[in-house]
């Protein structure tokens, strides 16, 4: 899996600093302690550290491109980032590396929510999984959710929709999906996270395999509490499925057939979607328990984070520095207020993250630069 979802294929990776600007690309050369000035904002530990830009979109794109909330981005492999939000008129933005809106479009997802990538016979495709919830007026709607596979142009290739359409659901089950995950044959894994907490196996055609998952009646440590996210891990060799459990701070592993392997905890850190880049994995955090935070309205609480190929969390861009005791990471919160909700995270070539945030006052994504450390 390589990084900002884009499907693994060497001949298609790509470095942006070409396209950046002197500046900017002298920066990533330089060791740390000559890479920023006294006054900028620095987030992350370790390895992983970051120079804050929160106008990579410059702010008068928005006339033009309105936004409500930032939900998930992938890049494609020309470079363009595709991001999935919730305007009634603007619901895919595309962006260039550099944070140019190249266009907008999209009014038939108002629950946009989840976006991922695949790739099929050397062409691109976008899931894009609507939630079925939205905002508009300032009154909130709810109705059954679905996923659409479309082109890079936003032509429909094919629909998921309710569940018991297929016998998976009986019909009072709510259906309000918020991420896919695409195997290497094709088959897609739909998390209906805001729904009935289960994981929907379909094949390439859309015909419905299996269900698995679910929060009633399952073990504690096993149970889908907000399965905000899903994600193809195939660090190990053999893919397996990362799943969010947001609720209980954790991603919960399962094999492709639906057996549960393990556990992920990330102790205060109420996390999105999983993003496998190289051997780490990164993930918004949208909510923590940071005390003072916690008591303003929304609970603008949210950070990032960064595991290890061994599951342990090395960097908490806008969190507290991760610390273990006795192998047990001690719980995470909001160090910095950098950012309001993390919702995800993508992750370019040379090491950059852009964050897009939920509920963030109609602000554009984050840009966070990475710094190298001297040595």
């Amino acid at each position: 899996m390589t990084s900002c979802l884009r499907p693994a294929s060497p001949a298609t990776r790509r470095v942006f600093l070409g396209g950046l600007g002197s500046a900017l690309a002298a920066t990533w050369t330089q060791p740390l302690e000559a890479a920023v000035a006294a006054d900028e904002l620095i987030l992350g530990h370790g390895d992983f550290r970051y120079l804050v830009i929160k106008d990579w979109v410059s702010p008068n794109q928005g006339r033009h491109h309105p936004i409500l909330n930032c939900h998930e981005m992938v890049q494609v492999a020309d470079g363009r980032l595709f991001m999935i939000g919730d305007h009634w008129d603007h619901q895919m933005l595309v962006f260039n590396p550099e944070g140019k809106i190249l266009e907008s479009w999209g009014a038939q997802w108002p629950g946009g929510h989840g976006l991922s990538l695949a790739r099929e016979n050397g062409e691109e495709f976008l899931f894009i999984t609507d939630s079925g919830l939205w905002k508009t007026g300032g009154l909130s709607y709810r109705q059954t959710g679905r996923v659409t596979k479309v082109d890079l142009s936003g032509r429909e290739i094919l629909s998921i929709s309710h569940p018991m359409s297929v016998g998976a659901y009986e019909p009072e089950m709510v259906f309000n999906p918020t991420e896919t995950a695409i195997a290497p044959n094709g088959d897609i894994f739909v998390v209906d996270g805001y729904g009935s907490q289960f994981v929907l196996h379909y094949n390439a055609r859309g015909q419905f395999i299996k269900r698995f998952g679910g929060k009633d009646g399952v073990p504690a440590e096993q149970r889908l509490n907000n399965a905000h996210g899903i994600a193809l891990d195939e660090r190990g060799g053999k893919p397996t499925l990362l799943v969010t459990s947001r609720a209980d701070q954790s991603f919960r592993r399962f094999s492709l057939e639906g057996q549960y392997l393990e556990s992920i905890a990330v102790p205060g850190a109420m996390v999105c979607r999983p993003v496998i880049s190289g051997q780490h994995l990164y993930a918004g955090v949208c909510w923590s328990k940071t005390p003072q935070i916690n008591a303003l309205p929304q609970n603008p609480s949210g950070f990032t984070v960064i595991l290890d190929a061994q599951q342990r969390v090395v960097s908490a861009p806008g969190g507290s520095a991760p610390v273990y005791d006795n192998g047990q990471l001690k719980p995470l919160q909001q160090a910095q207020r950098v950012f309001d909700h993390g919702h995800d995270v993508c992750v370019l070539d040379n090491g950059d993250l852009i964050v897009c945030q939920w509920n963030a006052n109609q602000t554009y994504p984050i840009k966070l630069q990475r710094l190298r450390q001297p040595g």
